[in-house]
């Protein structure tokens, strides 16, 4: 159990689908608190809600505070990749701003996005996708 003050590291995924909202310490092998979508609404469609967003931070603050944690470096990510998006669902900003309201010390963010260097090839064809 992790003492009082502790750092730990917010792992935020956000995509249009699902949040999914990690603590760890700082190493990133033990996890303090997570968090989904699905394990705060019934309605699947509002799993990636910013609203949704705001309840999961609120549940993930309560755990991490009484395990010590009280600052945090906050990596965000979207899905990426050669074929996903490369920009945060509207759940990122919402469980950001949740976890500084909530007492939570911010010490960074950054975008840990998948960025492709070549690989595969994109789908959509030659002429790419037609709208």
């Amino acid at each position: 159990m992790a003492k009082e003050g502790q750092t730990g590291i917010a792992h935020i995924y956000s995509s249009y689908n699902n949040t999914i909202l990690h603590i760890t310490d700082m190493t990133g092998a033990e996890t303090i608190a997570l968090v989904s979508g699905g394990q705060v609404t019934k309605q699947q469609r509002l799993e990636a809600h910013a609203n949704t967003s705001i309840f999961m931070a609120k549940n993930a603050i309560n755990t991490a505070k009484v395990k010590g944690v009280n600052k945090l470096h906050v990596r965000v990510r979207a899905q990426g990749g050669h074929n996903g998006s490369r920009y945060p669902g509207p759940g990122a900003q919402p469980a950001i701003r949740t976890l500084t309201k909530n007492g939570m010390k911010i010490l960074s963010i950054s975008d840990v996005t998948p960025i492709p260097h070549g690989g595969c090839r994109k789908k959509g064809g030659r002429r790419g996708r037609r709208v």
